[in-house]
């Protein structure tokens, strides 16, 4: 028995929590991937999943038994990567997920400065305001904003996306214009749904936070969508900076609440433990990190 290979299948088990996902997954046959449990737990000379259950629950010595896997595969991949660091090439396909609207604005411009560094990187990008599960899409790397909640992925912090809040001028001239945050109670606020507070913004004055209940008659969980609302004069958005930057250029909308900063949002790359960081994946995570730190608007 490869005790490494029967600890990987068994820690994808406890993470997807289904032997017929993991046979997909790895493509093997269901049979094989209970064989290899089977044989770990001979080997350990004990169970590691509770088999009176009609889902799969992990046993006291397994879940203890699971914690190590976790711990110990993550160094023997530590360890994979340092080594093939310095031999491998930045070449080879690339597959980058992303939002719609961050990945149109924000990613896609600068496709060709990087490929212009390692022209031989063939780069999928994959735009997506739903998180896709990575493994299954089999992405190598996806650039999440906000803060990243989903278990079994790293998250490498690349920079911060600034939001500001916008109203176009006509829907100012009917319904006026809000000085301070208190004001937005009585105005039509259209939430982000895919932030877990949509309905609550908050705001910074003399390094005191300030919570406001916002309400509206429309949500959305595109930032797309939003942007056009707005530009249809229905009402007033927190938004990033980089949705709104040329529209406020064009003078279509403009900045409300300029003298209350709003917390930055934290935006970040993120790949599954069990993928191996290529040297394209690194590299275009530096890329990114070097693309945000000098960019206006966090784009």
């Amino acid at each position: 028995m490869d005790l490494f290979h029967s600890m990987h299948i068994f820690v994808r088990v406890v993470e997807r929590g289904s032997f017929s996902a993991v046979a997909r997954e790895l493509n093997m046959g269901q049979p094989a991937v209970s064989k290899q449990i089977r044989a770990l737990e001979q080997h350990l000379g004990g169970p590691v999943f509770a088999r009176s259950t009609r889902h799969l629950a992990l046993t006291d010595q397994g879940q203890r038994f699971y914690s190590h896997c976790q711990e110990i595969l993550g160094h023997l991949e530590t360890a994979k990567r340092s080594f093939a660091s310095g031999q491998e090439q930045v070449a080879g396909p690339l597959r980058v997920a992303a939002p719609v609207s961050y990945g149109r604005l924000c990613i896609a411009p600068v496709i060709g400065r990087f490929l212009q560094r390692y022209p031989d990187v063939q780069i999928d990008l994959r735009l997506n305001d739903h998180n896709e599960d990575l493994l299954m899409e089999n992405i190598d790397l996806a650039i999440r904003i906000g803060v990243v909640q989903s278990e079994g992925l790293v998250a490498v912090p690349l920079g911060s996306s600034t939001r500001r809040v916008y109203a176009s001028h006509a829907y100012l001239q009917r319904h006026g214009l809000p000085l301070e945050p208190s004001d937005l109670a009585s105005h039509n606020c259209i939430g982000f749904t895919l932030l877990t507070h949509y309905d609550r913004w908050r705001f910074i004055r003399d390094g005191e936070a300030l919570d406001i209940a916002i309400s509206g008659n429309v949500t959305s969980n595109s930032s797309e969508a939003i942007r056009e609302m707005v530009l249809s004069d229905l009402g007033i958005s927190l938004s990033p900076e980089w949705l709104f930057a040329e529209d406020v250029k064009q003078g279509f909308v403009r900045t409300l609440l300029d003298d209350y900063p709003t917390t930055a949002l934290p935006v970040s790359a993120v790949f599954s433990h069990e993928r191996r960081r290529s040297a394209r994946t690194k590299a275009f995570i530096d890329f990114m990190r070097e693309h945000l730190r000098t960019a206006p608007h966090g784009a």
